[in-house]
């Protein structure tokens, strides 16, 4: 595991993206089971990109928190006294314990090691004993701060302190999908899983729904028609498809009493695949996602979470509409477990290599130019 095999696995993606999309084929094998290649990733694509944390509906009050771990980096995001969303450093300023583990709501961060207690805004409240250590100030201890931004209603984190502002490198999104206000839209549910592929092969499962009618043939695959299927040439910052749905699943459509959407509007299921990690499944009845930590090059971490637009909220009839979602959305994941760890053992495989690319995989080889693009 060297630098060198990351530089040839580099070279390879470049060769690969270097042919038009009617000739394109996909990635390379090394771009996934090299380890170099991994580490490569970290350092050049989730250290420096927007991430998104789940949705900001997830933390409704003050001292909510939930942590990630980013590039390696352990981060804390929270609500602060004041209503506004804080990210910090998760690594306590003394002998560098982690503070904080999974989901919860804190009136301060207490270090479970010591006792250093600090405020929601990272601030130094209060170190037991330290009073005979004379280059102590307790003024001058803070956890370091991260960007956080809320993106219609996504939390969305960065390491890099000079990346573009969100709304910026993703004012396509906008331009898009702006007509489904997604800031209105409420998340219900919130998971974690860990997964045996690598992140890119559950993205591009995502990304292409050339899968849908073999893959998911028990429950979703039904619901859609190849052949109206568009898959154009995505933007810098994410791709996109679309799927117009039929009515077989009524919370996939407007609500009845929606009189802004019209036409096929009604209808659209839209796919995002917004770079690096965040999934979005966006219908105007509800949303799901999945956010992608990886852990390796044979393991993804997974946030998954859903929920609805504010209309099917309110309709009395939402909850039973939203168990029959909730519990078609846990079949289709274990049909795309099934699938995405197949491929993974697949690309281990001695005789395995990669083939041609279907006009249905357009998102796949715009994923394949830009993981590329962020290499050194």
């Amino acid at each position: 595991m060297t630098q060198h095999d990351a530089a040839l696995a580099i070279a390879e993606l470049r060769a690969n993206v270097a042919v038009p999309f009617e000739r394109a084929r996909a990635m390379p094998k090394s771009v996934y089971t090299s380890a170099a290649f991994a580490q490569a990733e970290e350092r050049h694509i989730f250290a420096q990109e927007w991430l998104c944390a789940g949705r900001a509906d997830a933390l409704p009050a003050p001292g909510d928190y939930l942590t990630m771990v980013i590039a390696g980096e352990p981060v804390i995001i929270l609500r602060d006294r004041e209503g506004v969303l804080r990210g910090m450093s998760n690594v306590c300023r003394h002998r560098m314990s982690t503070l904080l583990e999974g989901r919860g709501n804190v009136r301060s961060i207490v270090c479970p090691y010591h006792a250093w207690t600090y405020n929601l805004d990272g601030s130094l409240r209060g170190a037991p004993a330290m009073a005979r250590n004379e280059g102590f100030c307790k003024e001058e201890v803070k956890l370091p701060a991260i960007r956080v931004e809320d993106w219609q209603g996504w939390i969305m984190v960065t390491l890099n302190p000079e990346a573009p502002p969100v709304a910026k490198r993703l004012a396509g999104v906008d331009r898009l999908v702006g007509h489904l206000p997604m800031a209105t839209y409420r998340e219900v549910f919130r998971e974690e899983f860990r997964w045996d592929t690598n992140w890119k092969v559950l993205a591009e499962n995502f990304m292409e729904s050339y899968h849908l009618p073999v893959c998911h043939a028990g429950t979703i695959g039904g619901s859609c028609d190849l052949n109206l299927m568009e898959c154009p040439p995505g933007e810098e910052a994410f791709n996109y498809h679309w799927i117009v749905k039929n009515d077989s699943i009524p919370l996939a459509l407007a609500h009845p009493s929606n009189r802004v959407l019209v036409g096929d509007q009604r209808r659209i299921t839209w796919l995002l695949a917004i770079y690096p990690a965040l999934l979005i499944t966006l219908t105007p009845g509800y949303f799901w996602y999945l956010s992608l930590t990886p852990d390796g090059p044979g393991s993804v971490r997974v946030l998954f979470g859903g929920g609805m637009s504010a209309d099917w909220c309110a309709d009395p009839e939402a909850k039973r509409h939203l168990a029959a979602l909730k519990a078609l959305l846990d079949d289709v994941n274990v049909e795309d477990k099934g699938c995405v760890e197949r491929v993974w053992k697949g690309l281990c495989a001695g005789l395995s290599s990669p083939g041609a690319l279907s006009h249905l995989e357009r998102p796949n080889y715009d994923f394949a130019r830009y993981i590329a693009s962020r290499m050194p």
